[in-house]
């Protein structure tokens, strides 16, 4: 790693660069019931997604979800089995990935060893039949952008492996697209450059105004930089929200589990509640989906469970192990009924492996789900 990787930068003016000066509005991205068969395997199941003018829309899942398939058939690389791909309101379903006018950033950063970074960045105009002297102008702009300027001359194998993601993303950028994709951009690097870079391409984005698509498996990521999140579930959309939708108001057990850190634990549905130790909790439900009765299971947040003091009710439990976060602690403590529990706490409180303690749980909603 080097210094250039993590060291903040503070974007041009303006009027110092011309892809600044000409940012728009965004366009707007419609997925309008999308299917995509492979043979007799379907990987998406009618995906609808209806992104507006200059938003940052990621696409969270794990492994096999089906959100690289979506993000291919949106940018042409993929054919859709069934359904349309609308940019800007115009039908772009039958458009080879040439004419859809838009940016992309893999995983790999795909650049021409053989050409220096302003001339890697310039690539694309040059093939649009941009002059050669117009294309290093826009290109050095693009550089300039993502914090390369003083780099243009440097070949890939001289550059660390952030400063070749920032090359391909100013590649991508160079072109003005109307919509900007990234493919797990950032999972090559390593955690520190990968936050600094994560950030410095939200702040890109937000200066651009150019609508994004940004697909991970990482939530923190996804948490971080989305003005909405799609978590996607065996080629479906589970819930698109904002951010703090999805943590505070998971629709179903999916994203409850998925999204952030939650501790799953035995409890009973009483009427419009559910008892867990005895302890009466509001329970969260989702338009669409069923109710449960009976025995379930109930997700609790770490920041919603406590260590509970002398006289206050609580949960009798064994410390397991008490990690450090800086601001708190996250401790894991075992019930008597097997369960692993998740507790955040202030550093104050100090635990140990074995010790005994009580753990209280807040009145908030929880979401449930059948138990097997």
């Amino acid at each position: 790693m080097t210094t250039s990787d993590i060291t903040p930068r503070t974007l041009p003016a303006t009027a110092d660069n011309a892809l600044l000066a000409e940012a728009g509005t965004g366009t707007r991205v419609e997925l309008r019931t999308v299917v995509k068969d492979y043979g007799a395997t379907r990987v998406l199941h009618g995906v609808d997604l209806d992104i507006a003018p200059g938003e940052f829309v990621s696409l969270l899942g794990p492994s096999g979800c089906g959100k690289t398939t979506a993000l291919r058939v949106l940018a042409g690389l993929e054919r859709a089995t069934e359904g349309r791909i609308l940019l800007g309101g115009s039908d772009v379903s039958s458009v080879p990935t040439n004419r859809r006018d838009i940016g992309m950033v893999f995983q790999s950063y795909s650049l021409f060893p053989h050409l220096r970074a302003l001339e890697n960045t310039a690539f694309g105009l040059r093939r649009r039949g941009v002059g050669k002297k117009d294309a290093a102008a826009r290109a050095a702009d693009a550089l300039d952008l993502v914090g390369l300027g003083h780099l243009a001359d440097r070949f890939p194998h001289q550059l660390s492996g952030g400063q070749q993601q920032r090359v391909a993303l100013a590649r991508a950028l160079v072109t003005e697209p109307r919509v900007l994709l990234l493919d797990e951009p950032l999972s090559a690097l390593d955690a520190k450059v990968r936050v600094q870079l994560r950030d410095e391409i939200r702040r890109i984005q937000l200066r651009l105004g150019i609508t994004t698509v940004f697909v991970t498996h990482d939530q923190e990521e996804a948490l971080a930089v989305s003005d909405r999140i799609a978590v996607m579930n065996a080629g479906r959309i589970e819930q698109i929200g904002t951010p703090e939708d999805l943590y505070l108001r998971p629709a179903t057990a999916y994203v409850a589990a998925f999204v952030g850190v939650s501790s799953v634990v035995p409890g009973t549905i009483v009427g419009e509640t559910v008892e867990v130790w005895g302890i009466p909790l509001p329970r969260r439900t989702a338009e669409g989906v069923a109710p449960v009765t009976g025995e379930v299971e109930v997700f609790l947040r770490p920041e919603n469970v406590r260590l509970a003091g002398a006289g206050d009710a609580g949960v009798d439990a064994v410390v397991q192990e008490s990690t450090f976060l800086g601001s708190s602690r996250r401790t894991l403590v075992h019930t008597a009924d097997g369960s692993l529990v998740q507790v955040q706490h202030p550093v104050s409180e100090r635990v140990e492996f074995g010790d005994r303690v009580r753990i209280a749980l807040a009145p908030e909603p929880v979401v449930v789900r059948a138990r097997d």
